[in-house]
């Protein structure tokens, strides 16, 4: 069994995806597979794979008609062997010793989940942060998996995606993601928080996020009227819901996390308003937030 496996969902990425597998291949640690699915991508993004899997006999690659990422992601799981779990997504890269780095931090913590941070690339630049804010003198920071759920909402610690972790197998048994709903990757990993025995966090930016015009979040941040912008809000309020329900999983029912949850619905619905042209539309966007968020106090008996 090699030490780790690498998830790398392809679709439509020629522009950007062997930069991506190029950062793979020059990882300073070297026991890894790279499980390669490309979800029916019209452009040359099959061949470039292809190119790889030629030159490495570390890259796998599989061909599945158009599912979505999640479904990318599902695929993915099923044909990993390796004893860790990461996941780099196929317009990205990372650092060469993003492995080296995050497995180290797992040998000293003994910690099933291990997640960094990230920079960010914008038109070929990459730009790094400031993220004393959140991590003190930027120090790693050890927490229970119940401990760093209740900081998931806001990302208080900058890891709410799936992307740039380090997670224990075990902790995937029986684990899919939701097919056919936008953030697929932040609320399925509420679960594996729920199963870790302890999460530890790294101030490092070893994870290079792209920012294009032409990626899921791109497309989601782009809505114009009210029934286009519901339906990133239905994904949204997927979201929350799910959020909620490990929550309660977990016994964190109080009320403290309730009032958490309704300030981050003001928050992200007053973000997404800002979306939409017509304040006509931008009303009815609005009412139809206050009605779940009565939904939600009737639930809680608030």
């Amino acid at each position: 069994m090699m030490k780790v496996s690498i998830g790398v969902p392809v679709y439509n990425v020629e522009a950007y995806l062997r930069q991506c597998l190029n950062s793979i291949m020059e990882q300073t640690f070297t026991d890894f597979e790279v499980i390669m699915v490309d979800d029916g991508s019209t452009d040359n993004s099959f061949s470039i794979c292809q190119e790889y899997v030629a030159k490495d006999n570390r890259f796998k690659l599989i061909h599945q008609e158009n599912k979505g990422l999640a479904g990318a992601r599902n695929t993915c799981i099923k044909n990993m062997h390796g004893e860790y779990i990461t996941w780099i997504d196929s317009d990205d890269k990372v650092k060469p010793d993003y492995l080296e780095k995050l497995l180290q931090v797992q040998e000293e913590t003994d910690a099933q989940i291990i997640n960094c941070v990230r920079h960010d690339i914008k038109n070929g630049i990459e730009y790094y942060y400031d993220y004393t804010p959140l991590y003190k003198d930027l120090k790693r920071i050890e927490l229970s998996g119940r401990d760093a759920l209740r900081g998931v909402l806001f990302d208080r610690y900058s890891i709410i995606a799936l992307w740039g972790t380090l997670i224990d197998r075990k902790l995937y048994k029986g684990w899919f993601c939701s097919q056919g709903v936008k953030f697929e990757d932040a609320d399925n990993k509420f679960k594996l928080y729920l199963r870790t025995n302890k999460v530890a966090l790294v101030p490092e930016q070893l994870y290079g996020y792209r920012q294009r015009n032409g990626s899921i979040m791109g497309n989601a941040i782009r809505q114009k009227t009210f029934l286009e912008e519901l339906k990133v809000t239905k994904d949204l309020i997927h979201f929350i819901e799910k959020y909620i329900y490990y929550m309660e999983v977990a016994n964190i029912d109080v009320e403290e996390e309730h009032l958490h949850i309704l300030e981050y619905i003001d928050a992200i619905s007053t973000y997404r308003a800002t979306m939409i042209e017509n304040e006509e539309d931008k009303q009815l966007y609005f009412e139809y937030i206050n009605k779940y968020k009565e939904k939600l106090k009737r639930y809680w008996n608030m």
